[in-house]
């Protein structure tokens, strides 16, 4: 138990190091981005004592090492200061930009999650179980389609199948405070539909390599001598025994519905956290720019840690060392 908990501290301590070493990329590369960032904010007609004031307002005139201080330690209490685009008198927070934003993108990540993991780990417990048979083949020459085509065209497929000749779905996805969950539901049903034809691919193949590698084990052989049928064997010793490749493989796939939909957003016009990106790289609002990377970084990290931490909850030979 001892060995456990100290390789879980382990792996705590070298994710809080890989967020530290990408916050400084992060602010590194946004600030040596070429060009003036107050004549970018202000139009390139703003007199002199307008850009410096400006940059002034916005602490573009102390240092960088200064500026990364004064953004990190905020960062760390959740303040990622105002956003370029605040007028005196009018600030607007980082916060209150990204934050319904973020939540959308959970939202949309939830759902294709619900959809995704159950649906992935069913067909690759079932390809497992029949290998090999027709069953197996389809399931493998249809994820390897939805895979090899970029997501952004199966997005516009989609939308021509089933929101333009099959008018089932709507081709945007909007969503207000105000609508209901049946609206939402419709309305994120063609980026949820997209994103799972994405995904479902690396888990159900991954489920299905690590369970037949099981499949092969002396206890497995075992029960399967002693007469138990080939589901039970499947769901009550090989799949448990094959959680660590399956969860590290979720994580990244989670992490991706977060991090990596700013195509799928931007397609559907839907007002993720990507969107906010986007937008923010448009106008250079950089504190926009800076959090939303932070925050990509930070979900990225923390599910591969949740990832690493079951596997080693799962893997018997860190659970009884020798």
């Amino acid at each position: 138990m001892r060995l456990i908990l100290k390789t879980i501290l382990e792996r705590m301590a070298l994710a809080v190091l890989t967020l530290f070493i990408v916050s400084v990329l992060i602010f590194s590369s946004v600030a040596l981005l070429p060009g003036d960032f107050a004549k970018a904010v202000l139009g390139q007609s703003a007199t002199p004592e307008t850009v410096a004031a400006f940059q002034k307002q916005v602490g573009l005139d102390r240092s960088a090492t200064e500026r990364y201080v004064a953004w990190l330690g905020g960062a760390v209490k959740g303040d990622f200061g105002n956003s370029f685009s605040s007028r005196p008198g009018a600030e607007r927070s980082v916060a209150s930009i990204i934050k319904p934003r973020l939540w959308n993108t959970l939202v949309l990540a939830g759902l294709t999650a619900a959809v995704a993991i159950p649906l992935a780990i069913s067909l690759g417990i079932a390809a497992a179980l029949w290998r090999n048979s027709w069953f197996d083949r389809s399931v493998n020459a249809g994820t390897l389609t939805t895979i090899s085509v970029p997501e952004f065209f199966v997005a516009y497929v989609l939308i021509l199948l089933l929101a333009v000749k099959f008018p089932l779905f709507r081709p945007l996805s909007t969503v207000r405070p105000q609508m209901g969950i049946a609206e939402t539901l419709e309305n994120l049903a063609l980026p949820v539909i997209t994103l799972t034809l994405v995904i479902v691919a690396h888990m159900m193949r991954m489920t299905r390599a690590a369970i037949i590698g099981v499949l092969g084990s002396p206890y497995v052989e075992m029960a399967r001598l002693k007469g138990a049928p080939p589901l039970r064997i499947v769901l009550r010793h090989a799949l448990p025994n094959a959680l660590a490749p399956i969860a590290n493989v979720v994580a990244f796939n989670l992490a991706y519905l977060i991090v990596g939909t700013v195509i799928i957003e931007a397609v559907f016009v839907y007002p993720g956290i990507g969107q906010a990106l986007v937008d923010a790289v448009r106008t250079r609002d950089v504190p926009v720019v800076q959090a939303c990377a932070l925050l990509f970084a930070l979900t990225y990290i923390l599910l591969n840690l949740i990832a690493d931490l079951v596997a080693i909850a799962t893997n018997p030979r860190l659970l009884h060392p020798r």
